[in-house]
């Protein structure tokens, strides 16, 4: 194998032939010593691994990292050094190895690479004598396959394929070139092709073709060889095309942004179409766009329809940056040429013909001096929107614009406009930025609208942009409601800035209004029917309207018109008459008609058939009806005879508008509403009839505001009548609120004085669904809220009688803030309610605010006038609101998804007060009637101020009781078999326990509910815990009125033999525990689990799991169930069991002690299940002091049966000596009388015994448990110190509260006493116990354990004594063992063990700090992450670990900054090592605080500043809080406890005279003079004590006189 190998001191250093470096003859087989660089030592083999290449063991770059020479290289497309897949054809034999392969020399430069070839890669076909057929210094052609380093020499192959083809590799792969390759599969995205040299490439779906392929398995066929053109490669990934058109084609290719130069022309295919161009393509990612006017299109074509994706385009390059990537294209190959002096220029008027109307656009040949094509969209057709859809609807082929505005050109595409606003102002049109002057107003166009704000055209790509807040006056509009594309606007110029090209606009009405009457101008204009007018008057629109009604009026049609001129007097018959008006017929025009609405008819009722004279007010045409007025003032004015010339009428309309001049402002009054005018009169010119908008260029699609007949508005004068305008007088109105009332109007305002409760005459001006609108007066306005309409309390609809225009009486209520209404104008409150209206009542007293006087349970009732996703909002009356939560609307879940449908804005509503807020007048309302107590506020004033006297009324649920039936909404699946958290009310939520979802027993009765679903559930339980917090239990099965309950809810309601079903709550090694309902659990033996053997408990009865099963046993006083869920013989077996007519009283049994209980003993009878109790007076004839000590749990005795209770299944037995040896007497019935009466009598007292362990445990180990202050592992969470600290504020206020009662003080010494008695008690069964039956071994713990498996106390003793034996890991064992086995809802047992693991590594763990952490981060995933954390922190302070506390209590003021005792923990450690920086940690404390935490927190600080620190901190703290709380006794008690501490005289004297001079309440003031007093007392100063006397001597008298 060409290697070296030698042994030396049983190692074996081995150089292989390839580590011999690249020449075999500079090493001769026989060398007394070489140089040598270690490449691995392996141990196992004690073997040396070693090379001789020269560039490793002098440290060089290896050979092939040296530039290559290019002439002796063949294939030139890589220019990379010594890159893959390069060919060297003078490549020279060096050496030959006999079976592994070649070595060459290929030439480079300056020396030459060491390259190798391996068997495999000399030939195709197999080559058995290499070393006949390549010999030594012979030359052969090698193609470069990759390079090793680490050998330094590359690796080659000599087999004819591999010099094959173009691709070798992904690196021979370029953009553009056309390669053969074999279809391997195809697939839905396309096909993967591979090249003859295996390296694969994809061709998408789109490019298999040049039309889309259905079936591409059909197209392409796996074996198939085809050619491809490469598209690109990005990371080793080939894309590749079979279109025939990219194939054939012979234009270059752009691969880079920098191949492309203007003019190139090349193909590339279509990826993006979009309205305003094409997205193209080309090789290797490279993208370009052309823009719609270079698709050489016709106009109004759609490139959609032209062109598809994926479609081959040949396409010309007309610009590039390849900087910013950006390519523009053009489909036109060769552009017509076409002379400046012909082309258009912008803003210049040309006429145009239609040639064709499409969807989109009018297309016209422009009228230039070369034929152009141009294009008008239908949005540039005419100013307003509904007249450029109607005469576009009108155009036809062959019609002749006289004025088109050229607003741009695309290419030979000419951009048109024939708006008359645009060509009017074509000379003011700005081109470029130089032309726009800012501040002024100019004409455009909305070409783009986008939420932030508007874009203005005007000619060419000039465009400015008006934001959002610059565009409409009312901020709260939406620019798309307000604005359309194509629109005609004024818009003011704000900004312009030169340097980016941004123009700033504004479009607000205010800004932009209209200095002229073009707008109304131009509607009539297009509105006009009529010709016969002089040619010379004719402007572009009314020929544009006159052409396009040529072949519609060659007759004598429109002549009726000149009969009905604008003022002119008619006489007519009536028609008809209707709800709105009457219809007038004329006898010379049978398909004219008048129409006179009741405004109109001046009083007068017109007879069907009677002859009516009236005035021409307005005419429409297109309708062919005449709008007609019979008011006096229009009459009058026509009294001069009627025959009179046409130069007499155009006298007499001259007289009627002499003294109007342009631009001046009148007063005028509203004859006729129409939809885009309104028809107007003068009356201070001879009742003129004007004609003005109701919107402007920037109002079109607005909502305009709404005007009534005879309503005073303010207009400006802008065009007279003329034949321009048709003969009409052309006004605009003033939109300007309060400047444009007149003097006139304003001196009337102020002779006209109102006052709270005056009754006016009113008109409605508008409906809203809570209001009405009225006006009254000159100028004043008002509401009538929907509460003061009726009398009634609610009523439906109550707007239903009544219409705009109605004219009513109302009293005035109040005169409202303008703070309170946005709107000047409705500044009175109205009501018309009948009892305001009529009869002697006193207004002013009646009409006066109200005092807020609502009581709890009032119904009240109100409209809804918001709804919105949990609340509905009601309107009770002007001043007052009401709230209702959704889910207090209904109990059924279908109305309760259906929230919104059911109560819509206006609906009327009645509740019953729940609560309520006197400051914000707020009521929270409920639907159902509901009963109190008479401790929570029946009847009364709800005065939610006083927090003192009545609690929070949030916290009350007077409106829920047990057994109501409430809608809820599931806000949280609790896991395992936790059951459901319902939402009942708006912070209000209950629980449904596992075995309340369902009526019957279902298997996962989880999978029918999801969170945030409306569920009917019923209220089982409400309880209050010691917090004050309010518990509710709920049922889902139980909402359904009249099923059987078939849970059962009591013990006493089981019996022995008795089917039961359930789930399964918990499951051990032991059995499993199943929950009958949600109160009584059962407990089921690993035996009893299955007739058979149960291998894993855990995985046949899972959490959750539905069983059925009888009860073997039940004990009421423990609350003890057992099931079994066996089958065979169970039937038998259990009668005989629990059959308790086979015991007798007086039977003497034999049993065995299951269970030591204080009051006595529970004994199993033999061959039974059966359980009774033997109670401790029964024990012994002798005085037993301590029963644990001696009866132990599966000790047998012998006991007699002194009364047996089958109903209740208990049987009470009786030990003593007398009861075994002497036979039954006759007045033994005597004696179990008596023994039962004694049982009854102290029953009450044995149930009410705190049994805590439901488990086989001692119950004084488990107290002992608790009154342990540092087990011997030392679990101890808190200092001395600390513990006491939230016990001293609460302590104080305690004794503060109750100073002034001497009842409840006894009563708390005889508790204390007897709290006292029960310690001393505890205590000394813990030293008995300590002292005589003290486990000294393990199998004595063992079954300690067995009895109380819960009791932490036992399982620390347990590890204590492991530990004392130094073993250590049994103790560990034992750790894990006791978290095993304590049940998971006693997470205080269970810390306890983890506390005592933590203490276990931190003094045996090896690392100890990195055991501890993994103890504490398993700790984290059982316990309370909190508790943990403070446990270890507890750790860390008692074995002084000073720097793993500081990194702890950093880590917990974040994870718990909401914790106050953290915070204090942390500052107590600060304290405790002399550091620096309370007073920053204070400060964090306090902003992470919550407000209702700070007082207790500053008060506990400075107690430890007192204890600790510096006690001038601690008063300075006591002060600030006394500043702010002087009234607090509870603060000034822990203050003077403080400096007593200290023992500063003078300082805690100062501290008392300060306190007993403060004016507190009587008891207050009696503790602080007690607290003075007991302090004198103890200084022993007889005369400071007759002084404090003094002083509360005087203090009471003072306070009785």
């Amino acid at each position: 194998m060409g290697s070296m190998a030698h042994q030396e001191e049983s190692w074996l250093r081995t150089v292989t032939f390839i580590a011999l470096g690249t020449w075999k003859g500079h090493y001769p087989k026989i060398c007394p010593s070489v140089n040598a660089r270690i490449l691995f030592i392996d141990p196992a083999t004690r073997a040396v691994g070693l090379t001789l290449n020269p560039h490793l063991v002098n440290n060089k770059a290896p050979p092939c990292k040296r530039m290559r020479d290019p002439k002796y290289i063949t294939d030139q497309m890589s220019v990379s050094p010594s890159s893959p897949s390069d060919i060297y054809d003078h490549s020279k034999v060096v050496r030959v190895d006999r079976g592994l392969g070649l070595l060459l020399e290929v030439p480079s430069t300056p020396a030459s690479t060491p390259t190798y070839v391996t068997l495999f890669d000399v030939a195709d076909e197999e080559v058995r004598k290499m070393e006949k057929k390549y010999r030594e210094g012979s030359h052969v052609r090698v193609r470069i396959l990759g390079f090793r380093n680490l050998e330094g020499f590359a690796m080659g192959t000599l087999k004819a394929s591999a010099f094959e083809g173009s691709v070798f590799t992904h690196s021979d792969v370029k953009p553009g070139m056309v390669v053969k390759a074999k279809v391997i599969a195809v697939d839905s995205f396309g096909a993967i092709v591979q090249f003859s040299s295996g390296v694969k490439a994809l061709c998408p779906l789109r490019h298999m073709s040049e039309f889309d392929i259905v079936k591409p398995r059909k197209k392409f066929k796996v074996g198939a060889e085809l050619m491809f053109r490469v598209l690109g490669c990005k990371s080793k990934r080939i894309t590749v095309t079979h279109k025939k058109t990219l194939l054939k084609s012979k234009l270059a290719i752009i691969s880079s942004y920098t191949d492309a130069t203007d003019g190139l022309i090349t193909h590339g295919w279509i990826t993006k179409i979009e309205k305003h161009g094409c997205f193209i393509r080309f090789y290797n990612g490279v993208q370009g766009f052309a823009s719609s006017s270079e698709l050489g299109l016709e106009p109004g074509c759609n490139a959609n329809l032209m062109y598809h994706v994926g479609q081959v385009v040949k396409c010309r390059v007309t610009g590039s940056v390849p900087a910013s990537r950006r390519i523009n294209l053009s489909f036109i190959i060769k552009p017509t040429r076409i002379s400046e002096d012909d082309m258009v220029k912008l803003g210049s008027v040309v006429r145009g013909t239609v040639d064709r109307v499409t969807p989109h656009a009018i297309i016209v040949n422009v009228t230039v001096k070369c034929c152009l094509k141009g294009s008008v969209s239908t949005e540039h057709l005419a100013d307003h929107q509904g007249h450029a859809a109607l005469m576009k609807a009108k155009l036809k082929p062959g019609y002749e614009f006289d004025q088109l505005l050229v607003l741009d050109v695309e290419g030979n595409n000419v951009i048109l406009s024939a708006k008359y606003s645009l060509i009017n102002s074509a000379q003011q049109l700005p081109l470029d930025l130089t032309q726009i002057r800012p501040n002024s107003v100019v004409h455009g166009y909305i070409c783009n609208i986008i939420e932030t704000g508007c874009f203005v055209r005007f000619l060419g790509r000039l465009t400015g942009f008006s934001p959002r807040h610059k565009a409409m006056d009312d901020q709260r509009a939406v620019p798309s409601e307000s604005f359309y594309i194509g629109q005609s606007v004024r818009s003011n110029i704000l900004d312009v800035n030169s340097e980016t090209g941004r123009i700033t606009l504004s479009l607000k009405q205010s800004h932009c209004l209209s200095t002229d009457a073009s707008f109304i101008q131009e509607y009539f204009l297009l509105e006009e029917k009529d010709v016969a007018f002089d040619g010379s008057d004719y402007t572009v629109a009314k020929r544009r309207i006159a052409k396009l009604q040529l072949s519609d009026s060659k007759d004598s049609g429109l002549k009726w018109a000149e009969g009905f001129n604008i003022g002119t007097v008619v006489e007519g018959k009536v028609h008809d008459g209707n709800d709105f008006g009457v219809v007038i017929s004329f006898e010379k025009y049978n398909d004219v008609f008048g129409f006179i609405t009741h405004y109109q008819s001046n009083g007068t009722k017109a007879v069907k058939g009677s002859t009516v004279q009236a005035v021409v007010l307005d005419v429409a045409k297109t309708e062919r009806l005449v709008e007609l007025s019979l008011k006096a003032e229009f009459l009058d004015r026509q009294k001069e005879e009627s025959s009179n010339s046409q130069t007499g009428k155009k006298k007499r309309r001259r007289e009627a508008c002499k003294g109007l001049q342009p631009q001046q402002t009148v007063n005028a009054i509203v004859e006729i509403v129409k939809e885009n005018y309104l028809v107007l009169s003068l009356p201070e010119y001879n009742y003129a009839i004007g004609f003005a908008s109701v919107s402007d260029y920037n109002t079109q699609k607005v909502p305009q505001k709404q005007f009534l007949h005879g309503q005073n508005v303010i207009a400006i004068v802008m065009a007279l009548p003329s034949p321009s305008t048709f003969g009409r007088l052309l006004l605009v109105l003033k939109y300007v609120s309060e400047a444009t009332e007149t003097s006139c109007s304003k001196r009337a305002k102020k002779k006209s004085s109102y006052n709270v409760g005056s009754l006016v005459q009113a008109e409605i001006t508008d409906i809203k669904p809570l209001e009405l609108r009225l006006k009254f007066g000159i100028g004043f306005h008002g509401r009538v809220h929907i509460t003061e309409v009726s009398d009634e309390n609610v009523s439906e609809n109550p707007f239903s009688n009544f219409r705009i225009g109605q004219s009513l009486s109302a009293r005035i209520m109040a005169k409202a803030n303008k703070s309170e209404n946005n709107s000047k104008h409705h500044q009175w409150e109205l009501s018309i309610k009948p009892e305001l209206l009529t009869g002697s009542i006193e207004v002013e007293n009646k009409l006066a605010d109200a005092e807020f006087r609502i009581s709890t349970r009032q119904r009240v009732a109100g409209y809804v006038y918001k709804v919105e996703n949990e609340w509905i909002w009601l309107t009770i009356s002007r001043h007052i609101k009401g709230q209702l939560f959704i889910l207090d609307t209904s109990c059924e879940p279908n109305e309760l998804q259906e929230f919104r449908k059911r109560f819509e804005v206006g609906k009327a509503v009645s509740g019953y007060v729940l609560s309520a807020n006197k400051e914000k007048k707020l009521l929270r309302m409920v639907l159902r009637e509901f009963s109190v107590s008479d401790g929570m506020l029946n009847g009364k004033v709800l005065n939610l101020d006083d927090q003192h006297s009545n609690p929070p009324i949030e916290n009350l649920i007077p409106h829920i009781r047990e057994g109501d039936t409430l809608g809820g909404r599931i806000s949280k699946i609790l896991p395992g078999v936790g059951g459901l958290l319902v939402q009942i009310g708006p912070h209000l939520y209950g629980k449904v326990h596992f075995t309340e979802l369902e009526v019957s027993w279902v298997s996962d009765p989880l999978s029918s509910y999801h969170e945030g679903q409306f569920v009917k559930c019923k209220v089982l339980e409400i309880s209050h815990s010691e917090k004050g917090t309010v518990h509710v239990d709920l049922s889902l099965r139980s909402s359904l009125n009249g099923m059987h309950n078939n849970r059962v809810e009591k013990i006493d309601n089981l019996h022995p033999n008795m089917l039961v079903q359930g789930y399964v709550k918990n499951v051990t090694s032991k059995g499993c525990f199943i929950m009958l309902s949600r109160k009584l659990d059962a407990r089921i033996l690993l035996a009893n689990l299955s007739d058979g053997y149960v291998e894993k408990p855990e995985r046949e009865f899972p959490v959750g799991k539905l069983v059925s099963g009888r009860v073997l046993s039940v004990e009421p006083l423990s609350q003890r169930i057992e099931v079994t869920l066996k089958t065979n013989d169970f039937s038998v077996t259990n009668s005989r069991a629990n059959d308790f007519s086979s015991i007798l009283v007086g039977d003497i049994i034999s049993g065995t002690i299951k269970r030591v209980e204080s009051f006595g003993l529970f004994i199993t009878i033999n061959e039974t299940n059966m359980v009774g109790l033997c109670h401790k007076s029964e024990l012994s004839d002798d005085l037993i002091t301590n029963i644990e000590t001696k009866y132990k749990v599966g000790d047998g005795v012998t006991a007699k049966i002194l009364k047996v209770d089958e109903e209740r299944h208990r049987i009470s037995l009786g030990m003593k000596n007398s009861y075994i040896k002497e036979p039954t007497q006759e007045n033994g019935f005597d004696d179990d009388t008596q023994l039962s009466t004694f049982l009854e009598h102290n029953s009450h007292e044995i149930q009410n015994l705190d049994i805590e362990y439901k488990d086989e445990e001692y119950p004084v180990l488990s107290q002992a448990e608790s009154r342990a202050s540092i087990l011997p592992l030392e679990v101890d969470f808190d200092d001395e110190d600390h513990s006491n600290l939230d016990d001293t504020v609460s302590q104080n206020q305690i004794l503060t509260n109750e100073a002034n009662t001497m009842d409840e003080k006894n009563k708390r010494q005889a508790k204390k006493k007897a709290k006292e008695k029960k310690e001393q008690e505890i205590r000394a069964a813990e030293e008995r116990l300590m002292q005589n039956d003290t486990p000294r071994t393990a199998d004595e713990f063992e079954k300690l354990v067995r009895g109380s498996p819960n009791s932490s106390f036992l399982w620390i003793q347990y590890m204590a004594l492991m530990l004392s034996l130094a073993d250590i890991e049994k103790a560990r064992s034992i750790a894990e063992r006791a978290l095993r086995t304590i049940n998971i809802r006693e997470e205080s047992e269970k810390l306890n063990i983890w506390t005592a693991y933590f203490n276990l590594e931190n003094e045996y763990g090896n690392p100890r700090e990195e055991a501890v952490m993994k103890v504490f981060q398993r700790a984290l995933q059982y316990c309370d992450p909190k508790k943990v954390h403070l446990a270890l922190l507890g750790m860390c302070e008692r074995t002084e670990q000073h720097k793993l506390a500081d990194e702890l209590l950093e880590k917990m003021t974040k994870k718990f900054k909401h914790s106050c005792k953290v915070w204090l923990r942390r500052i107590q450690l600060v304290l405790k090592q002399h550091q620096d920086g309370v007073q920053s940690i204070i400060n964090r404390a306090l902003l992470c605080l919550p407000r209702h935490k700070h007082i207790k927190f500053i008060t506990q600080t400075a107690i430890l500043e007192f204890k600790s620190g510096v006690p001038g901190r601690g008063r300075s703290m006591f002060e600030g809080m006394l500043r702010e709380y002087p009234k607090r006794t509870d603060l000034w008690s822990v203050y003077l406890d403080q400096e007593i501490r200290l023992g500063d005289v003078d300082i805690i004297r100062a501290l008392f005279e300060r306190a007993i001079n403060l004016s507190l309440e009587p008891r207050k003031m009696k503790f602080l003079f007690k607290k003075y007093l007991e302090y004198e007392k103890s200084q022993g100063d007889e005369e400071r004590i007759e002084s404090v006397k003094r002083k509360a001597l005087e203090y009471a008298n003072s306070t009785l006189a």
